[in-house]
């Protein structure tokens, strides 16, 4: 029987959840979830000059609004510094690991003379074999003992087999020289005890996978399998940053892409599954694989992610794309909707969710049903509401009070109506946008008038033709 699935997400709590760190913690939720496995969730705080309660917040709140649900409780680094200390210490007492007491001064200095002599800079430490009673009452830091020959195979699921000469590898620091643990150690011990088995994450990692590597074999510890994943791109080819836009998952929120969306474009966003580009959750669970990663990195398009959104808008059921709705405009703090418009809107959402690729599109087009009489029409529905249209409209309401409530009805009455104008139904449309939305850019009037229903629909054109 198969080890069962643990994967994690480990981020550094000194800010947003940036949307690379989204995507990591995505295809890890994947990995596990359609496998049955375990999503665990660290926080990596041990730098506590940078690590704030409020980012650490703001990753929950990224992950939470990405639906990225994790198991157990949330774990801290910086609560583990013991057990990291602890771990080294067994490695001194095992020879595997020795105490150091070059200064920074004296490796600084061994650096700069490599570098004029040409040679390398890897430090090599004079201690490492040193006799235990040869040391000084100094300071010192706990290194592990690297391998000085052969080479360390890096078997990556993602990148294939990547080789690194052990006498590249340098006698990694583990315990500062005030006895704190360092970063590597710490994710090391703690994806460990975790029981962690697949390690996905940026490969910006990898070269730090061979020097980790060199604690699990110390350790006698299995090594996970690795999965280095390209970084993001701007659409220039460019490490992704500011200047291509937005950068934190929550930013996303904010603008009003659906959660689904989001999910479905930063899975595709490196991975792919054949020619598909639109599918459910479901499916990205069962589909997704590590096989599928791409070995370059992926192209951040914003056109892409609009066009996947806005088909989930479309598929979303209607009671779930209001409570989204109203998530949205409490994040963005805008006004949040009355009882009565949350009434309406429910029902011009199947009437206006096909085509908006983002939720302020729809709310605008929506905006009908959002809005309460006397309408104030905005420049361009005013220009439709001339002194002829509004007489056109006085003519038309009496015809619309006793037309039985229905698209085929109304379609009938309307056009008949524009034919007794000498006129197409078309020219008609300018001015009941306007009456009705006061708007120039609406949903279908047909539409409009089922969703408002035969009275608020007559007011609102008696208003307009007054």
């Amino acid at each position: 029987m198969s080890q069962p699935v643990v994967t994690r997400f480990a981020p550094s709590p000194t800010g947003f959840l940036h949307i690379g760190g989204a995507r990591t913690a995505l295809f890890n939720w994947l990995y596990a979830r359609g496998r049955g496995g375990t999503f665990l969730l660290r926080i990596e705080d041990t730098d506590r000059a940078r690590s704030t309660p409020e980012a650490t917040q703001a990753i929950l709140d990224g992950m939470a609004w990405l639906g990225l649900d994790h198991d157990g409780d949330v774990i801290s680094q910086f609560a583990r510094v013991d057990r990291h200390a602890e771990v080294a210490n067994r490695l001194l007492s095992d020879g595997k690991a020795y105490k150091c007491f070059s200064s920074q001064e004296e490796i600084a200095a061994f650096r700069e003379a490599a570098r004029a002599d040409g040679k390398s800079t890897l430090f090599r430490s004079p201690w490492r074999n040193a006799d235990p009673t040869t040391h000084p009452d100094v300071p010192f830091v706990v290194r592990i003992k690297a391998p000085q020959v052969g080479n360390t195979v890096i078997r990556d699921e993602v990148q294939g087999d990547v080789t690194i000469r052990n006498d590249q590898l340098d006698d990694m620091v583990l315990l500062r020289a005030d006895g704190t643990p360092v970063y590597m150690l710490a994710v090391v011990v703690d994806d460990h005890d975790m029981g962690v088995t697949h390690v996905i994450r940026g490969d910006d990692h990898l070269n730090n996978a061979a020097r980790q590597m060199m604690i699990y074999d110390a350790m006698g510890w299995d090594v996970p399998v690795w999965a280095h994943i390209p970084l993001i791109h701007g659409p220039d080819g460019k490490k992704l940053s500011k200047r291509h836009g937005a950068l934190g998952a929550q930013e996303y929120q904010i603008m009003g892409y659906p959660a689904a969306g989001m999910r479905n474009y930063l899975a595709r966003l490196g991975w792919s599954h054949g020619d598909d580009e639109f599918f459910t959750d479901a499916q990205a669970r069962e589909w997704f694989d590590l096989g599928g990663i791409g070995k370059s990195p992926a192209r951040f398009d914003v056109k892409k992610l609009e066009n996947l959104s806005g088909q989930h808008i479309a598929q979303t059921n209607d009671a779930a794309l209001q409570q989204e709705i109203e998530r949205y405009l409490e994040v963005a703090g805008l006004e949040q909707l009355k009882q009565s418009q949350k009434d309406g809107l429910l029902t011009a959402l199947p009437h206006v969710k096909e085509r908006a690729k983002t939720l302020p599109e729809l709310l605008e087009k929506a905006y009908f049903v959002l809005t309460e009489r006397p309408i104030t029409p905005d420049e361009k529905a005013s220009k439709a509401l001339d002194s002829v249209s509004r007489s056109i409209l006085s003519q038309l309401t009496p015809q619309l009070q006793t037309v039985t409530w229905s698209r085929d009805s109304l379609e009938a009455v309307l056009n008949n109506f524009a034919a007794s104008q000498d006129t197409k139904f078309g020219k008609l449309a300018g001015p009941l946008r306007a009456a009705l939305a006061g708007r120039a850019v609406t949903p279908s009037v047909f539409d409009m008038m089922l969703v408002l229903g035969r009275d608020e629909t007559l007011a609102r054109l008696e208003d307009a033709a007054a």
